[in-house]
């Protein structure tokens, strides 16, 4: 049986802070910009940029009232935006586009674990957080620093081509090289896909602060 990783006291907070909006039904929209849906496992996720339709299947943006106050989703949104942007500050990337990739990832599930062994909101795997000296996985600011110096090396390593960036995230630089651009992998032609998809929802959404 593998062992998972125990939360940092950053990802616990953040656990606590969730547990607070976990109190609302299934494909509830939260009243502003958060919406919410429950996955076939039971787990809710929460998101901004609702790119997955499954966000805008049930009663639509603004339509339920959680009894969730206004100040409560205000804090929460803050938190989150100015955690993420301190874990990318310096490396020239877009925010959304992180933000987009967390979404894809993991759900904004800090103590997520994927079947491979990757882990946290970013998804990483074992070896590239020993490489990138992150020593808790599960710390969301840790994690997301990790993650963003990653896909700016990918960057860096394809001359500046997102997709092939994305592509060498989820399959590895090794495969991108072999196959000399996008490997022909369904899997990670619809995690390129899936990651552009919920970057354009982000820019679209209102300049709130952004929650995942």
């Amino acid at each position: 049986m593998r062992k998972l990783p125990l939360p940092g006291v950053k990802a616990i907070v953040f656990l606590v802070l969730a547990g607070v909006l976990l109190d609302v039904p299934a494909r509830v929209a939260l009243a502003g910009s958060i919406y919410s849906f429950v996955d076939e496992r039971g787990v809710v996720h929460f998101s901004n940029c609702p790119a997955d339709p499954r966000y805008l299947s049930g009663s639509g943006r603004g339509a339920f009232s959680t009894g969730l106050s206004a100040g409560m989703r205000a804090r929460w949104s803050l938190r989150l935006d100015r955690e993420l942007r301190k874990a990318i500050s310096g490396l020239g990337l877009d925010p959304d586009l992180i933000r987009a990739i967390i979404q894809v990832e993991s759900g904004g599930r800090p103590l997520a674990v994927s079947p491979k062994g990757a882990v946290g909101l970013m998804q990483l795997m074992p070896e590239t957080a020993r490489e990138l000296r992150v020593e808790d996985p599960t710390d969301p600011v840790s994690n997301i620093r990790g993650g963003a110096r990653y896909l700016k090396r990918m960057l860096e390593r394809f001359g500046g081509d997102l997709l092939l960036a994305l592509a060498a995230y989820n399959a590895g630089p090794g495969a991108v090289d072999r196959y000399k651009g996008l490997p022909p992998y369904p899997e990670t032609r619809d995690y390129v896909r899936r990651v552009l998809e919920s970057w354009k929802a982000c820019k679209r959404a209102p300049s709130s602060p952004h929650v995942h």
